[in-house]
């Protein structure tokens, strides 16, 4: 059993950054391959980008690449999410899941656990 909670989302202009944090319990977090997905209102909850267990794979979306990083700190049993250049549209609230496959997925059906989600509010 894995339990995740994200924390760092707020309200920043356009333009801006924001770290995205993601705690874990449990002792085998470190060979989830870890997500970060975010859902809009009124949107289906889209994927944003993936990290193996040893972070040797990470897998972006095309709206994302280039100005976010994902990361992962296996001994702090967390994940983290840096947003730069933030554009409204990238406004949702943002989750983080757990995979137990080593293969990064993009779907959330893959992921076997989730946070709660932490709101991210771009404005112009």
């Amino acid at each position: 059993q894995v339990q995740l909670v994200e924390s760092g989302g707020g309200l920043v202009q356009a333009g801006g950054s924001l770290r995205l944090s993601c705690a874990a319990s449990g002792r085998t977090f470190n060979t989830y391959t870890m997500g970060w997905f975010r859902q809009a209102p009124g949107k289906e909850r889209e994927f944003v980008a993936a990290i193996s267990w040893l972070s040797g794979n990470i897998y972006y979306a095309d709206s994302v690449k280039g100005r976010f990083t994902i990361s992962r700190d296996n001994a702090k049993n967390t994940v983290y999410l840096q947003m730069n250049s933030l554009k409204p549209e990238d406004t949702a609230v943002y989750s983080c899941a757990a995979d137990r496959s080593i293969v990064l997925h993009t779907g959330p059906i893959e992921y076997d656990y989730w946070g709660q989600g932490t709101q991210v509010t771009v404005f112009s």
